[in-house]
């Protein structure tokens, strides 16, 4: 069975990627939510972690 290795090694960074996610999103014109985006298609949901890996190669 898959283990999840998820787990942030600084547990303060929680927050700052939540809202790093929240900001691309916003970018993107993806509207997400605090709770359940199971309403969002592939693409959507795509742009937006393409947006945040491509920022954060750029840093």
């Amino acid at each position: 069975m898959a283990r999840n290795n998820n787990n942030l090694v600084v547990s303060e960074a929680r927050a700052v990627l939540y809202k790093f996610k929240m900001e691309s999103a916003k970018e993107d014109e993806v509207n997400l939510k605090d709770s359940y985006n199971g309403n969002l298609t592939a693409r959507e949901d795509g742009a937006v972690e393409r947006n945040m890996a491509k920022k954060m190669v750029k840093a």
